[in-house]
């Protein structure tokens, strides 16, 4: 384990070179011990953009280069130890298997290895997976590459993407699909014979259970009611308001009093209360 850090971060990279180094069970691949590894702290985003020669998105916390057994990750972030989880799943896969598989399977692989369940939440509030604009895996390869909040999104799809690969598995687990991939077969192949189901039918079924799971019900239950709710209330009072500012003028109408009348009336010393 080589770590490199700047002086003020050189505890914390100790500190996650220290969970690095530990033995970790991975979703179908089982308990595996650290490969080498190199691990850089940089201070900031800028200089993580620097030192990876601008291939980090701008929101990027981390990235992991598996040909060269490095990963990097920004010193200002919060959540680091799960980060560096979500970066090592990346090295242990590619590691493992020497076939080539899509990115959508590399991140969503690596989220839910990392435990990265909220982002499921995040699905449950999206209005354009509500209402069925769920993406293709190809285009849910461009997504993850795109600006933070539609990754985000992407990342939460690529995840349930693989939670169903191992949903269709009569095992319910990815260990069939993985020693698959780890003998050298074909992605595509590997999910047929694990599933049954050819890549495009399998998305095709994916995409159908993302558009039953988040439907305007669950919209409704995760939060979405109260959206909806807020913003009618604030129609009402804003209705309200309006309807005052009318009353309010009418009964202003004919009601002008004489300054001095009124002053005369109040110091009129004979005048019965």
């Amino acid at each position: 384990m080589t770590v490199v850090t700047w002086p003020a971060q050189r505890s914390l990279g100790l500190q996650l070179a220290r969970i690095a180094d530990q033995p970790t069970d991975w979703p179908g691949l089982g308990r595996r011990d650290p490969a080498p590894l190199r691990l850089i702290i940089a201070p900031s985003g800028r200089m993580l953009d620097s030192l990876t020669g601008g291939r980090a998105p701008a929101w990027g916390a981390a990235i992991a280069l598996p040909d060269n057994r490095t990963i990097l990750l920004r010193a200002d972030e919060a959540g680091l130890a799960r980060t560096l989880r979500h970066e090592l799943a990346h090295l242990a896969l590619h590691e493992a298997v020497p076939v080539r598989v899509p990115l959508w399977f590399d991140e969503g692989y690596a989220a839910w290895a990392a435990g990265e369940w909220e982002r499921f939440g995040g699905l449950e509030l999206n209005l354009a997976v509500v209402r069925g604009a769920v993406p293709s895996l190809t285009e849910l390869d461009g997504a993850l590459r795109g600006p933070a909040g539609s990754a985000s999104d992407a990342y939460a799809l690529a995840a349930s993407a693989v939670t169903e690969l191992a949903r269709r598995n009569p095992s319910g687990t990815l260990a069939p699909l993985m020693e698959r991939l780890e003998a050298g077969t074909g992605f595509a192949d590997a999910v047929l014979a694990t599933t049954g189901l050819t890549l495009d039918r399998f998305e095709y079924e994916w995409r159908r259970e993302v558009r039953q799971r988040y439907s305007l019900g669950h919209w409704l239950i995760a939060g979405g009611g109260w959206a909806v709710l807020g913003i009618l209330l604030i129609w009402l009072t804003r209705r309200r308001r309006r309807a005052d500012r009318v009353r309010r003028a009418a009964l202003d109408e004919g009601w002008d009093v004489d300054p001095e009348a009124e002053e005369g009336a109040e110091l009129d010393p004979t005048q019965e209360p």
